[in-house]
């Protein structure tokens, strides 16, 4: 038996996965996140685990003769996030998430004190990734930084209290910009930017291999014989590509969670910073990836569902079936921007409305608004060399037949709905404990999950869409600057 944990943004999620690759139980803990001034984005790490434990003891009680066969964890993570921990192994501060965007000012003056960053890194100096933290921190919390001994990604500090070791795959390391990609190792001289050194960082593994063991107390507590194998595992999107079976070139999905992550598999590293395409290493050895990201996706609708006073499924069913644009234009710079912009103090707006606007034409705006955002990430990732011809899709926003539609016909794709779509990054994480466990070749472990429908884009509809799409791009260049 196989857990995968999912340590996302607003939930995490447990899957118990038995050897024929089945779902036996899943379940899942919410989490809140802390705004303690504009732009900031924190969370307590002790609710992540706090969080975890709860998950684990729902798959327990529900599956109790499975959970004591268990043998490999996985766990996949939110990425960027900077866990600060003192010399004794101690929370210092609650972790900087990866939509906070207070580095702003820190991320120029790093790509100033490392010219090499993009080569090295192959990724622009962003506000969410984790190294401006750190010198955001310098800066203005130096009492902090001075006692930080160890820096750790969201997942890797779960893993400190799972195993008691200080571990971190590639693909969530390639998150830091302290990480040269090509060669899979720490950069010294990009740590040395931000006044940090390997002593700092955890010791890296590939996704697919062991990562530590379950502590013997947590074996006791949950009632294993064990030995129980912790895998490297991998960052949210690496996990969720390893769940879809993702691990060929050319291979392509889109992950509509609370952020939103056009990927491409490749088997090379293929930075391209010009456009804020992000080149990562992938979760399995001798593979990489692209991805173009916008900060917010899934979570525009929860924000308008807050706002409006109703449900989410109440505001999607008010909607008439899409057979032209919506009259308002929705920018969804909720949190900034990464791909193409990688702007972290632009905000979200509405436009083009009238005194005519209903709540249903807004609705629909927000669905387009986030469609816009990936149709940026698949001109960015073409510019780059990487043309997209078809996508599978996950995350919780998967769920939605319409927002899908809206999705494929503005990027003229067909995207392909599969099952147990909102537990990628999860099932991704049973899948590498199992490799971690077994040492199985990945091609025969990491097979594609049953896809339940394709949505093909409706060519009218991709025909309509040119227009919004051209007045979608002439807003950003008007309000850009407007928010620093």
């Amino acid at each position: 038996m196989y857990l995968g944990l999912d340590f996302g943004t607003s939930s995490v999620k447990a899957l118990l996965v038995d050897g024929a690759q089945r779902v036996l139980a899943s379940a899942s803990s919410p989490l809140a996140v802390s705004r303690p001034a504009p732009g900031h984005s924190e969370q307590d790490p002790w609710d992540w685990w706090q969080a975890m434990l709860d998950a684990v003891g729902a798959l327990r009680a529900r599956e109790p003769a499975a959970f004591a066969a268990l043998r490999g964890i996985g766990l996949s993570g939110q990425m960027h996030g900077a866990v600060l921990l003192d010399a004794a192994g101690e929370v210092l501060r609650p972790c900087i998430l990866w939509n906070d965007t207070r580095s702003t000012a820190e991320c120029r003056e790093l790509e100033e004190a490392f010219p090499a960053l993009h080569e090295v890194a192959g990724n622009l100096a962003m506000p969410g990734f984790t190294a401006p933290k750190l010198l955001w921190v310098r800066k203005h919390e130096p009492g902090v930084f001075a006692r930080t001994a160890k820096v750790l990604l969201p997942k890797a500090w779960v893993r400190y209290r799972l195993t008691g070791e200080f571990i971190e795959d590639m693909s969530d390391a390639s998150g830091t910009l302290w990480l040269d990609v090509g060669q899979r190792d720490w950069s010294d001289a990009a740590l040395a930017a931000t006044g940090l050194s390997r002593d700092h960082m955890p010791r890296l593994v590939e996704g697919s291999a062991p990562g530590g063991m379950l502590r013997p107390e947590l074996l006791r507590e949950w009632g294993l014989s064990g030995p129980v194998v912790v895998a490297g595992s991998a960052g949210d999107n690496a996990a969720g590509a390893v769940g879809l079976g993702a691990i060929h070139p050319g291979e392509a999905f889109v992950s509509l969670g609370t952020s939103g992550v056009l990927w491409a598999t490749t088997d090379r590293y293929a930075p391209y910073p010009k456009a804020a395409v992000h080149a990562f290493c992938h979760a399995l050895p001798g593979l990489w990836h692209q991805m173009g990201v916008t900060l917010s996706a899934a979570s525009c609708l929860g924000w308008w569902a807050q706002v409006a006073g109703q449900g989410e499924a109440a505001l999607l069913a008010e909607l008439p079936a899409i057979r032209k644009p919506s009259e308002a234009v929705f920018l969804p710079y909720l949190s900034g921007e990464r791909t193409p912009h990688n702007d972290g103090a632009v905000r979200g707006a509405f436009a083009g409305l009238s005194m005519d606007t209903e709540r249903a034409a807004l609705t629909q705006a927000v669905l387009e608004g986030v469609a816009f955002s990936f149709r940026d990430c698949l001109d960015a990732l073409a510019a780059s060399g990487t043309v997209i011809r078809e996508a599978d899709v996950i995350g919780g926003g998967s769920r939605s037949r319409a927002w899908i539609g809206i999705i494929a016909a503005v990027l003229g794709i067909p995207l392909h709905v599969l099952a147990e779509g909102e537990y990628g990054g999860a099932f991704g994480g049973a899948r590498l404990a199992r490799l971690a466990v077994t040492g199985e070749d990945p091609a025969a472990v990491c097979t594609p999950p049953r896809r339940l429908e394709t949505v093909m884009p409706d060519a009218e509809l991709t025909g309509a869409y040119a227009a919004p799409l051209r007045r979608y791009r002439a807003l950003y260049p008007a309000i850009a600057g407007s928010f620093s």
